[in-house]
């Protein structure tokens, strides 16, 4: 599944919160439906098979209740991508990697073996369908997140190369498979941000530090004589350090269509001024293999900040495809960020200062990322409102977020430079909106605090505080939808005006 990740350590986020964040994008021709929904600990199964690749595992007894974003039809399963449990630990899956020759032909990708001449079928391995749910429901920190996958990707395979984020208050992990039954994870620097664009990304690892305190690295049990056995180390005779990157990643030319311009931009977006990235002379360009997987940003990175790297489209360089500048030859050379065919963003926030009851945000998006916005929801709920979920196959503007903003950035382009002013208003008031939700739930989860007593807002089982929350999440719901289908109509008039048979001598 093509995607976008960015990872924003806490020493890096403008309130000390960690940062993760994707967007989920469909393949090509196609455009998933996808829903918020709250996952409680009876709806949880204790057996799971994969839709894609039949396989089959035990669950634990004791899931948690978490948040998913689930494909609304269910045609080719689950697909839960993000959510945070009620242990305010979050986890983001997947980010779709590629990978070399070499690694899969040393460890083959585990993919579903059909019955076939009278033998019987051959389960695959697991995939971004299933690992949120496999996971998130029990674990209690993004370090156990990390082990947790691991264990079962060394026991069961994967049929496909992921990258998958987990965090907590304190930390964020980043994991990438490696062939079918291998893996690496390491630690996001607290001072650091992280961009993942479709390829294998981590360019540094401490096999010692794997092997030993992992302190900042893990990896699967035999990853050191993988390396060896295979002839997978890249690094000339004075390397310092093992480049997972060039022994694991790709190497193609369509990396630098697809994967590295991405990169380039987000980077060029946060340290605009560290490096000369548009000369002919720059260190960087929308092609380089080199770029750093994580850097220390300019400025603390924010929300809205997040939001508009997600939604990049090249915005100030001769790669827009909305832009009057550059050529016929530069407009659209690249893969956008924001796509046609994003199905949902999710930027998952965990706030270390405020109490456990109200400590996670996931604010959440859905359709082409340049014409939505993002809404605020507190995950210690048990109840989404309706505007976010209940979404069906057919086209529902009024009543559902997913279909409102699919048919919004479908009008919105077809006249980018006329809408853009309606897009822009409408996020500004209600990203105000949001802030303000989140600020007033805030106070009166204090208020609550004062009342009962702290211990009432550092448990998530206080079905109390929930309320709060779930009021929170319907007031600014009920704000979002009255703004979009107020922005829809003046796209559609917009857009409506500028329609090829337009005549503009009246007719009364």
């Amino acid at each position: 599944m093509p995607c976008t990740t960015i990872l924003v350590g806490k020493n890096a986020s403008y309130d000390g919160s960690t940062i993760i964040s994707r967007n989920e994008d469909s393949s090509n021709g196609e455009f998933t439906e996808k829903e918020f929904k709250v996952v409680q600990p009876d709806d949880q199964p204790r057996h799971y098979k994969s839709v894609i690749s039949h396989v089959e595992i035990d669950l634990p007894d004791n899931p948690m209740r978490y948040t998913s974003v689930p494909d609304a039809l269910l045609k080719n399963g689950l697909w839960a991508e993000h959510g945070v449990n009620e242990k305010n630990v979050a986890m983001s899956a997947t980010e779709t990697l590629t990978s070399n020759e070499r690694v899969l032909g040393a460890d083959p990708l585990v993919e579903l073996v059909p019955a076939r001449d009278g033998q019987p079928e051959i389960p695959g391995g697991i995939g971004e369908e299933d690992m949120l749910t496999i996971v998130l429901p029990y674990i209690s920190s993004a370090r156990e997140g990390v082990e947790r996958l691991g264990a079962l990707l060394e026991e069961f395979g994967t049929y496909e190369m992921n990258g998958i984020a987990f965090s907590d208050a304190e930390e964020i992990w980043w994991l990438e498979t490696i062939g079918g039954h291998h893996w690496m994870a390491k630690r996001v620097p607290d001072d650091s941000y992280v961009v993942m664009p479709n390829q294998l990304g981590i360019d540094e690892f401490d096999l010692d530090d794997a092997f030993g305190d992992q302190d900042e690295h893990m990896c699967s049990a035999d990853l050191r004589e993988f390396i060896e056995e295979n002839h997978l180390d890249l690094a000339v005779e004075n390397a310092s350090a093992f480049n997972p990157r060039l022994a694991f990643g790709s190497h193609s030319d369509s990396d630098h269509v697809y994967n590295t311009p991405r990169a380039w931009w987000i980077q060029r977006f946060f340290n605009p001024y560290d490096e000369d990235w548009d000369s002919p002379q720059a260190l960087h360009t929308p092609m380089s293999d080199d770029i750093p997987w994580a850097r220390q940003p300019e400025h603390k990175i924010t929300i809205e900040d997040v939001k508009y790297a997600l939604s990049g489209h090249y915005q100030g360089t001769a790669y827009d495809p909305y832009a009057k500048n550059g050529s016929e030859a530069t407009r659209g050379q690249f893969r956008c960020i924001g796509i046609n065919r994003n199905c949902d963003l999710c930027i998952i926030q965990i706030r270390p200062y405020a109490p456990e009851a109200s400590r996670s945000i996931q604010w959440t998006a859905y359709g082409s990322n340049p014409f939505n916005v993002c809404v605020p929801i507190f995950t210690n709920i048990d109840t989404i409102p309706a505007y976010l979920t209940g979404t069906t196959e057919t086209v529902d503007t009024a009543h559902n977020f997913y279909w409102a903003n699919r048919v919004i950035a479908a009008l919105a382009d077809a006249r980018f430079n006329e809408n853009s002013a309606h897009i822009d208003r409408y996020a500004q008031k209600t990203g105000a909106a949001g802030v303000a939700t989140v600020i007033a739930a805030d106070k009166k989860i204090a208020a609550f605090a004062a009342a009962e007593g702290s211990a009432a807002v550092e448990n998530t089982e206080d079905k109390r505080a929930r309320l709060i929350l779930e009021a929170a999440n319907q007031s600014i719901c009920d704000i979002v939808e009255k703004e979009t289908n107020d922005l829809l109509s003046k796209v559609l008039y917009t857009t409506s005006m500028s329609m090829h048979n337009a005549f503009f001598m009246s007719d009364n």
